[in-house]
């Protein structure tokens, strides 16, 4: 049967002025998170009755649950701009010195992907975050000389997915480390209301729980299936998003009940069919689904883990009785069953 090819949901990326338009402004308007949101309000209103420089961020969790968002709020409430940057960027020393050189006192820096900055660069950022100064080195050999630069107070907004690769050193400089978590279906639906009302794209309850059931706990994912299925329902239907238009429309998607693409589906049919359920090695993994192994780490594998299908262990990754029931085999199976379709 000839199919269309799936697509994966991250990647239905709106235009940057629209997902500008969906960010909510302020912490009032953020939903979710609560914890941390608790936690900068503490830092954001101590900073404004001292008139301070807030103290450095570091934002920790998968990708499209807000950090960047975060970050734009904190300048908001501060009323400081925002300059944005991100790990890979920062190739050496000159550039990191470049921003911090440009900034104006108070200002946030954000830094997206912390965790990929060089470490020569990233002992650059010591003095930085301290002592609000660096030292360059000019020239080389006998001519060589250091140079300290002066920089005004900042605060140094950093987000990572993966903060076991962050430094000792560097994670200790950031006097609050906080972490966002996966959402959970209520929180996500309101979420999708609020886009929906800010698109005027018309939407009943019911749909709204339909997408937030299956948009993976991430508030990215959920706006980038609204687009879809707004597409969807204008083009198909009548132009309102209810239960039946958006299981169609995800259905389109490959995107199943519980949230999983087709990505999903064929990693954890790939253990069941090929290793027998594991233990077996992300890199294996990743060439037996023809897929990079970050991207299975970063975006996949924590979905699969959080929701039970997958276990990391010492030995490798293994399928749980819920992926077994997934892929539609049983342990110890070697002939194909009447799998899932990877559709």
């Amino acid at each position: 049967m000839n199919q269309e090819p799936a697509q994966d949901p991250d990647s239905l990326q709106p235009s940057p002025d629209v997902e500008a338009a969906l960010r909510p402004p302020t912490f009032d308007d953020f939903t979710g998170q609560t914890k941390t949101i608790e936690r900068l309000r503490v830092m954001v209103g101590a900073a404004r009755k001292r008139e301070e420089s807030l103290k450095h961020v570091l934002l920790c969790g998968p990708p499209g649950l807000g950090k960047t968002t975060l970050a734009h709020i904190i300048g908001r409430e501060l009323k400081r701009d925002v300059r944005v940057t991100s790990g890979p960027v920062i190739d050496k020393p000159g550039d990191l010195a470049g921003l911090l050189t440009n900034l104006q006192e108070g200002d946030l820096l954000f830094i997206d992907e912390i965790h990929r900055i060089p470490k020569t660069v990233e002992e650059y950022l010591y003095s930085a975050m301290e002592d609000y100064r660096i030292d360059i080195m000019i020239d080389q050999g006998p001519n060589a000389r250091s140079v300290r630069l002066d920089i005004p107070r900042f605060t140094l907004v950093g987000a990572t997915t993966r903060v076991g690769l962050l430094t000792s050193p560097m994670r200790s400089r950031f006097t609050l480390q906080t972490r966002l978590d996966y959402y959970d279906r209520k929180d996500l639906t309101k979420i999708v209301l609020r886009s929906c009302k800010l698109l005027d794209c018309p939407i009943d309850q019911a749909g709204a729980e339909e997408l937030a059931g299956r948009a993976r706990g991430t508030p990215r994912i959920a706006n980038n299936l609204i687009h879809f299925t707004r597409d969807y329902a204008e083009e198909k239907r009548d132009g309102k998003i209810t239960r039946e238009v958006a299981c169609s429309a995800l259905e389109l998607l490959a995107i199943d009940a519980q949230g999983l693409d087709e990505m999903d589906k064929r990693i954890l049919l790939t253990m069941a069919k090929n290793y027998k359920g594991g233990p077996v090695g992300l890199g294996t993994i990743a060439v037996g689904v023809g897929e990079e192994e970050h991207t299975l780490e970063e975006v996949h594998e924590p979905f699969l883990i959080q929701e039970g299908y997958l276990k990391r262990t010492p030995q490798g990754r293994i399928l749980t009785p819920k992926g077994w029931e997934v892929s539609g085999f049983s342990p110890g199976q070697t002939s194909d069953p009447d799998q899932l379709e990877l559709m």
